[in-house]
């Protein structure tokens, strides 16, 4: 684990047997004030209630599961085809998505945002 001094980020290596000198294995932790907590806490309920409220959001709604997610689209899909529209479905996987990011663009563009203090990044 590196704590990086100057940013509330801690880099944890994603598994104790890979190599440590390497900058992307590690996995990015964001340590959050209390305030900060609080306001993505008020933020996420506000957009969850909007979601619901405008029958925008399957998941995390008492009494459904992913089941009754899968059915809602499936019914709202055979519903267009039978009556004669076209129906596409595009499904996305985010949860590898920073995995996947080149970290060094990332380093650059963290530090063209003014967010950067004198020091090194690794």
């Amino acid at each position: 684990m590196i704590q990086v001094q100057w940013t509330p980020i801690t880099l944890i290596l994603k598994k104790a047997d890979l190599d440590s000198s390497d900058p992307k294995l590690y996995r990015p932790i964001l340590n959050l004030s209390v305030l900060s907590k609080l306001l993505e806490c008020l933020v996420s309920k506000q957009l969850v209630v909007y979601l619901l409220e405008n029958d925008l959001q399957s998941a995390y709604r008492s009494n459904q599961s992913t089941e009754t997610a899968v059915l809602k689209v499936l019914s709202d899909i055979l519903l267009a085809l039978d009556s004669g529209k076209l129906a596409l479905l595009s499904l996305l996987n985010l949860s590898a998505a920073f995995d996947s990011a080149d970290h060094d663009t990332l380093l650059q563009r963290h530090s063209t945002s003014g967010l950067r203090r004198p020091g090194r990044y690794r």
